[in-house]
């Protein structure tokens, strides 16, 4: 299966400053209640001039917090239609020149998004319209002005990978809530882990290994038992996917300035692939993973809804 590879992202980036998690705090916004559907109103959403495709008129609104907002959406015919009845009212603006970029559909197309704009500083404000939606808003259009102006802002880190192949290359890709070691056949992996170039663990025997970023410690990682992290935590959980050896280890949480190594032992008899997110490198001989403070991520929330919130909801939500 031919790997899907991202390209390195340009060293010397902007760095965004007290980007730990911080949260940009705003005014209390009444919610849309859980489970409502948008429906646009009769005649469909009225155009507003947001000054995109000319100049404002004088008794214009004040001007908004976003003035060009771009719209992205999944390829499922109500994301579509949604996205084109945000258009009529807002107007279509180009993705990379947009103030913010608005994303309807799944957490799958979330991370597409952020993917996309990694490393450019640009917020993505989501709104669910997909099956899974924990990186996302309700959806409900047309007050989307005030749900811009007031959205609160979640910086994330992502994880970088450097996978080395059999054939001695190396590939560099991002991950946004794990990098996971796997293995490809019915035989299990067999593990070496260093962490900052210090042995730790000899030798593991299991189906793969986690290494998850805080808002990533909810997904996969949580999946495979390994627990839950704060957004501001400045930790990453190091998590095993069925242990067979040894039996009592249940992965450790590590600082996030730690660089994780992971050798992999007797490769060709036990082939194993490395995904960083929804990229996956096959037949690998090692696996780099880091922290990588230097990019920051700007997600946006509705108050009461932040990435911090829906975190800690996700601990008692048993």
């Amino acid at each position: 299966m031919p790997a899907t590879v991202l390209e390195p992202q340009p060293k010397g980036g902007r760095k965004i400053s007290n980007a730990r998690g911080s949260g940009v705090r705003a005014a209390e916004l009444p919610g849309a209640a859980a489970g409502n559907k948008y429906l646009p109103p009769a005649g469909g959403l009225q155009p507003v001039n947001r000054g995109v495709n000319g100049p404002m008129s004088s008794n214009s609104s004040p001007k908004c917090r976003f003035e060009r907002i771009a719209f992205l959406s999944a390829a499922t015919p109500e994301a579509t239609k949604a996205r084109e009845d945000l258009i009529s009212r807002y107007g279509a603006v180009d993705p990379d020149s947009a103030d913010v970029v608005v994303a309807l559909g799944g957490d799958g197309l979330m991370l597409q998004t952020l993917h996309r704009f990694m490393g450019k500083n640009k917020p993505i404000y989501g709104m669910k319209l997909g099956s899974v939606g924990f990186l996302m808003n309700e959806f409900h259009g047309p007050d989307l002005d005030d749900r811009l102006d007031r959205a609160e802002a979640s910086i994330v880190h992502p994880l970088i990978m450097e996978a080395t192949l059999m054939g001695g290359e190396t590939i560099t890709a991002r991950a946004i809530n794990e990098v996971s070691v796997l293995r490809q056949s019915y035989q299990a992996a067999k593990m070496r882990i260093l962490l900052d170039g210090r042995e730790r663990l000899g030798e593991l025997i299991a189906d793969g290994l986690i290494v998850a970023t805080p808002v990533g410690s909810t997904a996969y990682n949580l999946s495979a038992h390994g627990p839950i992290l704060p957004l501001d935590a400045t930790l990453m959980p190091l998590t095993p996917i069925a242990a067979f050896r040894p039996r009592r280890w249940r992965g450790a949480l590590l600082p996030d300035t730690a660089h994780v190594s992971i050798d992999i032992l007797e490769a060709e008899k036990r082939p194993v692939s490395a995904v960083a997110d929804h990229i996956e490198v096959r037949n690998v001989l090692k696996v780099s993973v880091a922290m990588d403070h230097a990019t920051g991520l700007v997600l946006l929330h509705d108050p009461g809804h932040s990435l911090e919130e829906r975190i800690l909801r996700e601990q008692f939500g048993y």
